[in-house]
């Protein structure tokens, strides 16, 4: 299966308000990052073990660990989880930056040192959504 049937899988296997969230949300993206590499994680790990929410992940970029190792990663991740969705970005060095920037005007979000989680779309000012990810996207470290 293609990625891009993946990602179309996982969408439309979503409650109906969360489906209609995650498809504006992807084309949102999709229009920021229009040729990006696509990914889909569907949570599960090496023994098949689920270990995390499926996401989707958009661009690419080489992600350091603390032990000098590197693999790469996308720049802006997309999940569903048990209470509404959320918007990982990727590779900011600072991070407190996104809570300070964006997490006021934002709306009903938390937004943490690379998540942005909210209950629905409708919650948020997606302005400022749409900002945070054009901030990632340009400034991945």
């Amino acid at each position: 299966m293609t990625v891009e049937a993946q990602i179309k899988e996982y969408i439309a296997s979503q409650p109906a308000a969360k489906r209609s969230d995650l498809q504006e949300l992807h084309g949102i993206i999709l229009q920021i990052m229009p040729a990006c590499k696509l990914w889909f994680l569907d949570g599960k790990n090496s023994e098949g073990k689920v270990v995390s929410n499926p996401n989707i992940g958009y661009g690419s970029q080489s992600m350091t660990y603390a032990d000098g190792t590197t693999r790469e990663f996308y720049q802006i991740g997309l999940s569903a989880n048990t209470t509404g969705v959320s918007v990982y970005i990727m590779g900011i060095d600072d991070k407190t930056y996104l809570a300070k920037t964006y997490g006021k005007e934002i709306g009903k979000a938390s937004v943490t040192g690379y998540c942005i989680k909210f209950k629905a779309l409708k919650d948020i000012n997606i302005d400022v959504l749409e900002a945070a990810i054009r901030y990632g996207v340009e400034h991945v470290s």
